[in-house]
């Protein structure tokens, strides 16, 4: 049976556009590549530079002087897997990317979370365009960010960002959605601007929540570490994606089981140190 002829077809226009950008735009896209890479290299580089097994003492050190028994324990357990496992570099790499990804999703979405819950008209455009970025398989929007930027480690961050903006812009807006008005009107009728407001009443009535969102999307960022392995970025994706394509069950569930040491960790001392 000879295949129907799609009535909706854009990616003959899609791919039009992307090759004008290419030629047109190339010098703009090319300083984003060597922004993310530099970024991204001297994170790894950072975490990559002591001894494996000194990094992991100075960690665990800190977390059971600052957070507690507890917590050090649990540094000591998962950063202890990951170098057992032999996947000790990968490790970092995964936690490079994790970290500068949320970061880069918290101070977008932050900012505009704040302004939708200010402004219902702006709340309602941004509602469909999140139900897009969460509901649209991440492959769709990896193709132009590939076709832009090659393979590497910068269509994973794009990926990982489009993926963990979401969640962080909702409980952003549903978070300051919630502060008492009464509060606010306090503060405004006592002089306070609106600087003050925010920073003093508004986001310390609004953190539990906001904590909520930062476990999200760091969850969620993490989820998005195989797909970045696919895409060249290196990490403990690629082992996982290395192990599926050789059929090594070692090598997988090794990597898968750092992935869920890296996410334990990074989500419990997140909450403890934002807590």
């Amino acid at each position: 049976m000879a295949a129907t002829t799609p009535l909706f077809s854009p990616g003959a226009s899609i791919a039009q556009a992307i090759e004008w950008l290419n030629i047109h735009a190339h010098a703009f896209f090319a300083m984003i590549g060597w922004a993310v890479e530099t970024v991204l290299g001297a994170a790894e580089q950072l975490l990559l530079w002591p001894a494996p097994w000194l990094l992991l003492a100075a960690i665990v050190l800190v977390a059971l002087l600052v957070y507690g028994v507890r917590y050090g324990a649990l540094a000591a357990a998962s950063l202890g897997l990951c170098l057992a496992s032999g996947l000790w570099k990968e490790a970092m790499q995964t936690i490079a990317l994790v970290s500068v990804s949320v970061t880069v999703s918290v101070l977008i979405a932050f900012p505009m979370g704040i302004w939708a819950a200010r402004k219902p008209r702006a709340e309602a455009v941004l509602r469909p365009v999140l139900d897009i970025m969460q509901t649209v398989p991440p492959w769709v929007y990896l193709i132009p960010a590939v076709m832009i930027f090659s393979l590497g480690k910068v269509p994973a961050l794009i990926a990982t960002v489009v993926y963990g903006i979401p969640p962080m812009l909702r409980i952003t807006t549903l978070a300051f959605k919630e502060v008492p008005r009464e509060l606010i009107e306090l503060g405004q009728a006592s002089g306070a601007g609106f600087w003050q407001v925010l920073g003093k009443l508004e986001i310390p009535a609004a953190r539990k929540t906001l904590l909520v969102g930062l476990n999200q999307t760091i969850l969620l960022s993490l989820a998005m570490v195989v797909l970045a392995g696919l895409v060249g970025a290196g990490g403990l994706g690629a082992e996982v994606t290395r192990g599926l394509t050789r059929m090594e069950m070692g090598l997988g569930l090794r990597a898968g089981l750092s992935i869920v040491a890296v996410a334990i960790l990074l989500d419990r001392l997140s909450r403890r140190a934002l807590g």
